[in-house]
């Protein structure tokens, strides 16, 4: 039943990673260097348009100067739960699919159902110029189609608690892409990302698209502000399934095109109501 659930959810987030291996054959498949690099991706497909077209295109470097605070911003309410996963070589990147009940975040009192997380190397997004060495995206979905992707950006650090309690399932992922097997799938069991939701003092929030074709503009993107730490031996072990061309699996930044990028920060939404607490971050 969890693998069914597991080829379904693969199924229908195809589009967040539409390089399967026959696509690859017909011609259709997207990279990231070369004639099916980024710059080419509206010209693989006709379904790929947008990614040359679209005016609201992800990622972007969130500048300072480009930055609004918006004071009517909630914090982030996300409640994840204790379910299955699976570990998935996305050809594109390396993914956690969930089972059903994972979660879910709400934006714009819109519920969004947790249905997996990825991983680019280095982070696609930049912050104020700066890219870092990876980006987490936990993305969710809503019952309209919508998309929501939290992100969190990673700097070379201490190891990431989440991805050393991984570490094993990650190799194991590596040996059966060694053996041939493109897709492989490893089975996680029972995992608890309640870690994954502690609390963000700051976020910045704009809308976009899908950063890997098709592109699609129906992304509420969360960036947190707080850059966390990972190894520089987890970086490499989340690119280790991965084939060469993908190793390095990130979009550019894209123009931002006028768009409003807006930022929430508890210290001075308790500043405007008299609590001046330090922020720590």
């Amino acid at each position: 039943m969890v693998m069914l659930i597991i080829k379904l959810c693969i199924f229908a987030m195809a589009p967040l990673c539409t390089v399967a291996a026959n696509a690859q054959t017909q011609g259709i498949g997207f990279g990231y260097g070369g004639r099916n690099g980024p710059k080419q991706w509206g010209h693989l497909n006709p379904h790929y348009t947008e990614c040359s077209v679209g005016k609201l295109q992800s990622p972007i470097d969130i500048q300072r100067g480009q930055t609004f605070y918006n004071s009517t911003l909630e914090p982030l309410h996300r409640d994840y739960y204790t379910t299955n996963a699976t570990l998935v070589n996305h050809v594109c990147n390396v993914a956690m699919f969930f089972a059903e009940g994972a979660g879910d975040v709400v934006i714009n009192d819109k519920n969004y159902t947790l249905l997996q997380m990825h991983w680019h190397t280095p982070s696609e997004h930049h912050l104020h110029g700066v890219q870092y060495a990876a980006e987490l995206h936990m993305v969710h979905q809503a019952k309209d189609g919508s998309f929501a992707v939290v992100a969190s950006l990673f700097k070379i650090g201490s190891e990431e608690p989440f991805l050393s309690q991984m570490k094993d399932k990650l190799m194991k992922l590596k040996d059966e892409r060694l053996k041939g097997n493109q897709t492989a799938q490893v089975e996680v069991g029972k995992i608890n990302t309640r870690h994954i939701e502690r609390k963000t003092r700051k976020y910045f929030r704009y809308y976009g698209s899908l950063t890997t074709p098709p592109c699609s503009e129906n992304v509420s993107w969360t960036i947190l502000g707080k850059v966390r730490s990972m190894s520089k031996e987890q970086v490499e072990l989340l690119r280790s399934p991965l084939d060469i061309s993908y190793k390095k699996n990130a979009r550019p930044c894209q123009p931002l095109n006028g768009r409003r990028v807006e930022m929430f920060h508890e210290r001075v939404t308790k500043k405007e109501t008299g609590n001046k607490k330090k922020d720590p971050n």
